[in-house]
């Protein structure tokens, strides 16, 4: 559905697909086939605050840790001062991790999102929007043309945080009472992380190809 209606107004646009996380690649890749476009995933691994169950921020594939939107100056101040060792370590433990699948070709190449209409794709937009502030983040160095945010299902408090941080956006079904985004699937089947890069790497060179 989603493919649908972004084929109609972006069919014959420079297009890339940026998928927020492994799940996010099994909508975008319906999206990249219709509108013959690139699809790509940005790494990222959250980071949390330890004992609390709160996500501190993410750390995408650049490095860059990308703090929780949701904290005040202050609570980001605290949490720094507080547990500044403890994050150093798992920034160093997520960048490892992220370098590991990366491998040497890598799974974001910002040439090809350079002037294009970016879609950001996710499987569900909720009140936790960490991989939607990395990517944001993430493309400040890129010059795109239009950031478009797409998902088959969002909350309202997703919404109004959209509203203000990409040029548009496209969401099928808005729930008032957010449930967690596995609630609104049958299959909730996610292939491993593995496995979806060896994917999207093929897709992209299929489109080189062809």
């Amino acid at each position: 559905m989603l493919a649908e209606k972004l084929l109609e107004r972006y069919r014959y646009e420079n297009c890339a697909v940026l998928a927020l996380s492994d799940s996010s690649v099994l909508v975008g890749e319906q999206i990249a086939w219709r509108l013959h476009c690139v699809l790509m995933l940005l790494l990222s691994e959250n980071i949390e605050v330890p004992g609390e169950n709160v996500s501190f921020g993410a750390l995408s594939q650049s490095g860059q840790l990308t703090m929780n939107s949701q904290f005040s100056d202050g609570q980001k101040e605290y949490y720094i001062q507080e547990f500044h060792g403890y994050l150093e370590e798992e920034k160093r433990r997520a960048y490892q991790k992220i370098n590991r699948l990366l491998g040497d070709s890598g799974v974001v190449d910002t040439a090809m999102l350079k002037d294009r209409l970016v879609i950001l794709v996710s499987d569900g937009f909720g009140d936790d929007l960490s991989s939607l502030d990395v990517a944001l983040d993430f493309l400040k160095s890129v010059r795109t043309e239009r950031i478009i945010a797409v998902a088959p299902v969002a909350s309202m408090a997703a919404i109004d945080r959209l509203h203000v941080a990409v040029d548009e956006m496209h969401i099928l079904d808005v729930k008032g009472n957010f449930m967690g985004i596995d609630h609104y699937y049958d299959d909730n089947t996610v292939p491993s992380r593995e496995d979806t890069i060896v994917k999207i790497n093929q897709i992209v060179l299929n489109w080189r190809l062809f």
